[in-house]
């Protein structure tokens, strides 16, 4: 009934391939090949990001509750360097709930609003986010996309695991159990490529306009440990990129916010 559809967006392709998204949408036919393009970004990631990843965490799958606590820590100690304005996402509510709770434990409350998923809507948490300049927001799900915050006021963002999907959510198994089915790999094929857009979506919160500044921190060393850590970082923006323990990552961030903060206030 159409004979053609725009789609656009930022966060379709894999790294620079849009099979999955073409899968996804049926439009691996023989006789309907898509044309595709990417596009460069305006934004000069290289010089107004960086992506920091702490490769002396362990990994949430290995020990989930060392790992909880490196990554709270971390964004206590990213809100210091940055003095607010940071998110911290996580991918489930639970998650969300005992952070709040270690944040105030740590006195986080007291020095910067602490807006937490769930103890309001969605709407109010990213106004007063916004209002305030240098307030910390704990989320789930819903602000890994769809989400606006240009400027200033957010300007640090901690990943705290991969965002891959559940494994026995009904969709998510269903899709898998028919992939492997086929004969193919629901990992590799499914699992993977999904989260890579996933977390294209979440860093995608960071740089909106072409004079924002900021830190994206992924505290899941398995992005640089593990074989299928490639695909999930290939398709990010080409922030500048330090790896290494967090103490010594922690210094180089608080010299970037040193530079860019002092830069953009004046």
């Amino acid at each position: 009934r159409i004979e053609t559809c725009v789609v656009t967006s930022a966060t379709l392709a894999v790294g620079e391939a849009f099979d999955f998204v073409s899968r996804r949408l049926g439009l691996d036919a023989n006789d309907l090949e898509p044309v595709t393009a990417s596009l460069p970004s305006p934004f000069q990631y290289a010089t107004q990001s960086v992506l920091a990843i702490p490769t002396d965490f362990p990994a949430p799958n290995e020990d989930a509750r060392v790992h909880f606590r490196r990554t709270v820590q971390a964004a206590a100690d990213l809100v210091g360097a940055s003095g607010g304005g940071v998110f911290l996402l996580f991918t489930s509510h639970r998650d969300v709930r005992e952070a709040a709770q270690a944040m105030r434990a740590l006195g986080m409350e007291g020095r910067h609003p602490l807006l937490v998923h769930g103890e309001d809507t969605r709407d109010a948490l990213l106004r007063r986010f916004r209002e305030h300049g240098d307030a910390v927001l704990i989320g789930t799900a819903s602000f890994w996309e769809g989400v606006d915050v240009p400027g200033r006021a957010l300007r640090g963002l901690v990943l705290g695991k991969i965002p891959f999907r559940v494994p026995s959510e009904p969709v998510t198994a269903a899709q898998c159990e028919a992939i492997d089915g086929a004969g193919g790999d629901s990992f590799g094929e499914y699992m993977v490529p999904h989260a890579a857009l996933r977390l294209k979506q979440g860093f995608g919160r960071l740089i909106r306009t072409a004079t924002d500044h900021g830190v994206v921190v992924i505290c899941d060393p398995r992005v640089v440990r593990k074989s299928y850590g490639r695909a999930l970082l290939s398709g990010l923006p080409p922030a500048k990129r330090i790896e290494g323990g967090w103490p010594v990552l922690l210094e180089q961030l608080r010299v970037f916010y040193g530079t860019t903060l002092s830069t953009t206030s004046g």
